[in-house]
């Protein structure tokens, strides 16, 4: 089943899993002049960020992502490792990941997307091309792309 753009009752939930304040500042500051509605939770670190996919702790009542972006170099238990739980759970695994950071390793490349990350995103350094990228991330999958619903059991 597929979110019906037109019919729409609730904004896309998003979950950015990133330790850079400047970062999440920007991009939920981008986000938010987004044409489509959409909700951004943050989490800074890959525990936190787990906790809050499984319902856990403080995250009981936590919305279902419809879209992940994750950076790979976060403390406690880095993105690669997270991308390889989400990927391998049933519940979690239909939810698309856009790997957002700053490296630009072939190694890293190659092994998010054989962990199934839907797409991998280098961080620019320049504000500018960042909000760009923020803005051209909103546009195809918040408006473009077909998101899944009802991932989880």
């Amino acid at each position: 089943m597929h979110i019906n753009r037109n019919n729409r009752n609730k904004p896309i939930e998003i979950l950015l899993i990133e330790d850079n304040q400047g970062d999440n500042r920007l991009t939920k500051e981008v986000f938010k002049e987004a044409s489509v509605p959409n909700h951004i939770q943050i989490v800074t670190n890959g525990v936190e960020a787990m906790h809050f996919l499984n319902r856990e702790e403080e995250y009981q009542n936590a919305a279902h992502p419809d879209l992940i972006l994750l950076d790979l170099n976060i403390p406690k238990k880095d993105g690669r490792e997270i991308l390889k739980e989400i990927k391998e759970n049933p519940e979690l695994k239909c939810i698309p990941i856009i790997v957002l950071t700053t490296s630009q390793s072939e190694i890293d490349i190659k092994s998010t997307y054989d962990h199934f990350a839907n797409a991998y995103i280098t961080k620019p350094l320049d504000l500018n091309e960042f909000i760009e990228v923020i803005r051209s991330i909103e546009e195809y999958w918040l408006s473009t792309v077909e998101l899944p619903s009802g991932c989880r059991g």
